[in-house]
């Protein structure tokens, strides 16, 4: 019998664990394998969660989405011994826009049980709150750094939502999201709309969606603020 993987949301910031269900809760009382990105931030959000097991009693599996020799085989090694695993992602939901996703297609090719737990996901709450279309959207991840190949991307999508009138979700370094938000504004067609969600579920949080002409009267702060960035029409 093999065990079963649980993917366990994280907080997207802050120390506010009322919003995490009864079902993470429990699932956690019954896990002591892990799959982190960051072994010490694991810690801390399972000790947040008054995890019952002592801390130093469990076991931990580092995922580092840099290092391409790892071997995930040995990641998911316990489970094919009937030991349940949990994941957890940094910040929101595993394996979107996260490096999660490796073990979860681990997990599949051994038909391992996969059971995912719900939890907040920046994606889907800054979809919800943007007022663009939620029928029909991509998720794009980040655009390319290099400035040429970013503005011509841009101007891409800004045809593409004139064209089937979808969103277009896509994210940017924290460090970063000025000169990305300084590039949107001067590649859109000025009628796009775009929406800015900063800090979801924070007390900062800023959510606004506006025209792009209107983003060009008024530049909010971004600087190192994880946020999610929304083009539609």
């Amino acid at each position: 019998m093999k065990g079963n993987l649980y993917l366990i949301p994280n907080l997207l910031g802050g120390d506010d664990t009322d919003i995490v269900s009864k079902t993470v809760l429990d699932s956690i009382q019954k896990i002591k394998h892990y799959i982190v990105e960051n072994e010490r931030d694991a810690r801390r959000y399972l000790i947040k969660l008054k995890i019952k097991t002592a801390i130093d009693d469990l076991t931990f599996f580092v995922l580092d989405k840099h290092d391409k020799r790892q071997n995930l085989a040995e990641f998911i090694e316990p489970l094919t011994r009937g030991i349940d695993v949990g994941l957890i992602s940094d910040a929101g939901c595993p394996a979107v826009a996260d490096p999660g996703a490796l073990i979860v297609a681990e997990a599949h090719k051994r038909n391992i049980p996969i059971f995912p737990l719900v939890g907040p996901s920046s994606i889907l709450l800054a979809l919800m709150a943007s007022g663009l279309n939620g029928q029909q959207f991509s998720f794009l991840g980040y655009l390319p750094i290099q400035q040429n190949e970013k503005s011509k991307k841009i101007k891409e999508l800004d045809k593409q939502i004139a064209k089937d009138k979808s969103t277009q979700i896509f994210i940017e370094t924290p460090y970063r999201n000025d000169k990305l938000f300084d590039e949107l504004v001067k590649s859109c067609n000025k009628y796009t709309k775009l929406c800015i969600a900063c800090d979801i579920s924070l007390e900062s949080q800023f959510i606004k969606t506006k025209s792009i002409e209107a983003w060009r009267k008024s530049k909010p702060n971004l600087h190192k603020r994880p946020t999610v960035f929304l083009l539609g029409s």
